[in-house]
């Protein structure tokens, strides 16, 4: 007997749209302009290194232009090809219209090992990628805008942008042609935690509603909640970090490519991270069982399991083994479509990729808005917000007088009502609302629809919809 072969994550993602719209009434043109990827352009450059010209691979995708400029990461990874970037620009695009973000969707990635080469090398080969995508428009702040992915991060992203500006000198707003960028090179406050917060906010969303925590066969609130993390890297230890520190949830697994740690009283996340960055892995963390082979840990016991890390780690091979009631994507794709369906037929509860790591798209285009409007959010209206709420603070204190020990304001009450939103206060705000408002959407379709039986469909078709009518209203 043959194995059963496990869908590719361009084959996921084609069979997860296939499910959504087969539930809808699209006109079967109108269906297939919403599917296909618009161009993928391909770029193969040699860069001067170490005596001798070495030539990488590098891709950009544009799935959908219903909205104008496209979004969309760029990641340097070895293992970056054509289908795995159109299938993360298709993601891109239902993301963007979920989360009302106005952008199309797009992806990029390079064809590189990053740990190989040294910081001027990366630099030089981060530059000339840039070059070659800029120059046909694939880097514009009003075409395509990237943003950083696996394999990058701020500082790629702000070479790309001098790159940008350096080639477009008289471009007012050079620096929008690209997010993610450190705070110093018109970044924005809130960006490199935003995927992570995003995943917070979409299980605090998720846990308000008694009756999607009951789908889950759950019961409370986050608080104790049991939590197994694979991969630590940004939005994984993000995720961890907010969930174990602010709502009370307990890290009892970390995975990590080298192996994994289990500690059923809880994990140090800070700790863990430290010794990671130390000594390239969390083999001999003293305060932890250290498990070889971490794959295994995805199928441990716990409350809610978080994979945050690369695509296709819960596949065919290991999904009727994973316990988790409820599993949140924090990654694009780590769940395979044959996977997605026999967790499904156990009952299993998962908040979909599109949805649970938008954060960082959302926050990405609160830092676009920012470079084109060329001010700090909350710049002119936090100090008028303070001076309004000692309005309240003196006229309570007047209160608290007349009343002696009856009454009286404390200190950090003072100290929080008095404190304006700034732009860290206000991006939160902002995610924290479009993540709610996303959610709702989802729960809707999935409580009110007998045909729709989890939430990842539901996305689809909330998505596509709105896909559906950008392209109507142009007249398509």
């Amino acid at each position: 007997m043959s194995a059963i072969k496990e869908p590719s994550f361009r084959e996921s993602v084609d069979l997860m749209f296939n499910r959504a719209v087969a539930l809808m009434d699209l006109p079967p043109g109108l269906e297939e302009k919403i599917r296909v990827c618009n161009a993928t352009y391909t770029v193969r450059f040699g860069v001067r290194l170490r005596g001798e010209i070495k030539t990488f691979t590098g891709y950009r995708s544009v799935h959908s232009e219903h909205m104008e400029p496209v979004k969309g990461g760029i990641r340097f990874a070895t293992s970056v090809n054509q289908d795995e970037v159109e299938a993360l620009a298709a993601l891109m695009t239902y993301k963007c219209a979920l989360v009302e973000a106005p952008f199309g969707g797009s992806k990029g990635g390079l064809c590189i090992d990053p740990r190989e080469y040294e910081e001027h090398e990366m630099e030089r080969v981060t530059r000339r990628f840039a070059y070659e995508l800029a120059k046909r428009d694939l880097i514009h702040p009003s075409q395509n805008v990237p943003a950083p992915d696996m394999g990058t991060g701020e500082r790629e992203m702000a070479w790309i942008a001098d790159q940008y500006a350096r080639m477009n000198t008289t471009d007012i707003n050079s620096r929008a042609c690209v997010t993610g960028k450190p705070l110093n090179a018109g970044g924005i406050s809130g960006r490199v935690e935003a995927t992570g917060r995003g995943v917070q906010f979409a299980l605090r969303e998720f846990f308000r509603d008694p009756r999607d925590v009951e789908k889950a066969g759950l019961s409370g609130s986050l608080d104790g909640k049991k939590v197994i993390v694979q991969g630590l890297g940004n939005v994984g230890y993000h995720a961890a970090k907010f969930l174990s520190g602010e709502d009370g949830a307990v890290v009892i697994g970390i995975i990590e490519r080298d192996g994994a740690l289990v500690n059923p009283a809880g994990l140090d996340v800070d700790a863990v991270q430290q010794w990671l960055f130390a000594n390239g892995g969390v083999k001999g963390f003293p305060d932890a069982t250290y498990v070889e082979d971490g794959s295994k840990v995805l199928e441990e016991p716990c409350d809610i399991l978080v994979p945050a890390a690369l695509e296709g780690v819960i596949n065919l091979s290991n999904a009727a083994n994973v316990k988790a009631p409820l599993i949140i994507e924090a990654a694009n794709g780590p769940i395979t479509a044959g996977a997605d369906e026999i967790l499904r037929n156990m009952g299993t509860v998962i908040i979909p990729d599109m949805y649970a790591n938008a954060g960082g798209v959302t926050v990405s285009y609160f830092e676009w808005v920012k470079n084109l409007s060329h001010i700090r959010f909350g710049r002119m209206q936090r100090r008028q917000e303070e001076s309004r709420h000692q309005l309240v603070v003196d006229e309570l204190e007047k209160i608290s007088a007349a009343m002696g020990d009856q009454y009286s304001l404390t200190d950090s009450f003072k100290q929080k009502y008095l404190r304006g939103a700034g732009e860290l206060e206000l991006v939160r705000s902002g995610l924290d609302d479009t993540m709610r408002i996303a959610y709702q959407s989802m729960r809707d379709v999935w409580h009110e629809r007998a045909d729709v039986e989890d939430l990842r469909t539901a996305a689809y078709l909330v998505s596509i919809d709105k896909v559906a009518a950008s392209y109507r209203a142009k007249g398509l």
